[in-house]
């Protein structure tokens, strides 16, 4: 029985991760993503593309052990240590010009105090209509 590559990335699902260290990465044009512990660079390479248009250079994948967790099952039970389950994380760096929105950024910065200046204005014109209606 073989596998179809097309089918395998259609089931996956996947959106870049939305943190700190992974917003000063964005600078070089690096992005992180989630993925699957079976997926391999090739396959989350394929995924990327297909899903936001762009061009892979290089993928770095990483795995993170899961922490150690303590459990008790009631009062009077032993308890216990678990772990949880442990994370797959890819790397994927992008052709030079290519991107992926992550965060929510205004445009630019004239746009962003265009729409400060028009919330003071609306907030002025409230104050105004709320003394006249007294």
């Amino acid at each position: 029985m073989a596998k179809n590559d097309n089918t395998n990335i259609q089931l996956h699902l996947i959106e870049p991760r939305a943190t700190e260290k992974s917003y000063l990465e964005q600078t070089n044009r690096i992005y992180v993503f989630p993925v699957k512990k079976t997926m391999g660079k090739q396959e989350i390479a394929k995924m990327v593309e297909k899903e936001f248009n762009v061009t892979v250079t290089d993928v770095r994948t990483l795995i993170r052990d899961g922490k150690k967790t303590k459990f008790s099952k009631g009062k009077h039970a032993y308890p216990g240590i678990t772990h949880r389950q442990d994370k797959k994380f890819a790397y994927v760096r992008l052709k030079q010009g290519d991107s992926i929105k992550v965060f929510d950024e205004p445009e630019s910065e004239t746009s962003a105090k265009e729409a400060k200046k028009a919330d003071k204005v609306a907030k002025k014109a409230d104050k105004n209509a709320g003394k006249e209606n007294k």
